[in-house]
């Protein structure tokens, strides 16, 4: 009796648990074959499925470009003018190889150059930049600012100094913008550095129909130095007195 009991017990699991595999095997999108990991693993290395490219009105209309400061171009130093040594002469003793030897040593020591932070006048840095865009007739206009410091070195005395600031907008390697800015700051204090904000409010590209813009900021120390001079009078000569 207990044979047959445990007979039927084990005959109605094996048609429960075949029950269950049928039922899985229809819910299943792999043929209809349950996946017990007996089966085709995948790949870890393989890449994600493509993502949707495509950009949303709504985000492209929010999208503005982030400024990046290039390396080389967050600093900018300027030196007091070096005073030139003359060529050192060496005595002649008469042995030419002695003599070639001397002469090579002390060119060398006065090709070597001097400790240039005794003649640094300043020292400007940019220490953040941000963004602020609007759309409006098909063109994208964007604020860039930029805010730094200027530290006085040995050699600085109190006034207005000037600093070569570029912004530049770019698409891939077409230059959409670029503007070199001769900016101006008077520093009274050398004591102190001296916070400075820039703005440049003008910059105008096409509005950009994906998200591939790039904005830069930085010193371009390549740039023509601006000058502060007053131009300088011109005197007409009077014309001669006629009867």
């Amino acid at each position: 009796m207990a044979f047959r009991t445990s007979r039927g017990r084990f005959l109605a699991g094996l048609a429960l648990t075949g029950f269950m595999l049928a039922a899985a095997g229809c819910q299943s999108g792999d043929n209809g074959i349950l996946d017990l990991g007996f089966g085709k693993k995948k790949d870890p290395a393989a890449p994600p499925p493509p993502q949707d490219p495509k950009v949303l009105a709504s985000q492209l209309n929010a999208y503005c470009p982030r400024v990046t400061v290039r390396d080389g171009t967050a600093f900018f130093n300027t030196y007091a003018n070096e005073v030139k040594k003359a060529k050192p002469k060496v005595k002649k003793t008469g042995d030419a190889a002695a003599d070639a030897a001397a002469q090579a040593a002390a060119d060398a020591a006065a090709a070597t150059p001097p400790d240039d932070s005794a003649r640094i006048i300043y020292q400007a840095s940019i220490a953040d930049v941000t963004r602020d865009c609007s759309r409006a007739d098909g063109q994208m206009t964007m604020k860039i600012a930029v805010a730094g410091k200027i530290v006085p070195g040995p050699k600085f005395s109190p006034g207005t100094i000037t600093m070569p600031i570029r912004t530049a907008v770019m698409h891939g390697t077409d230059v959409l913008y670029s503007q070199i800015h001769q900016y101006q700051v008077h520093v009274t204090d050398p004591s102190v550095a001296t916070q400075f904000v820039f703005t440049d409010s003008n910059v105008v590209v096409p509005a950009p129909t994906a998200q591939d813009y790039q904005a830069y900021a930085g010193y371009d120390e390549t740039a023509p130095k601006g000058t502060t001079d007053k131009p300088k009078k011109t005197h007409r000569k009077k014309a001669a007195a006629t009867n």
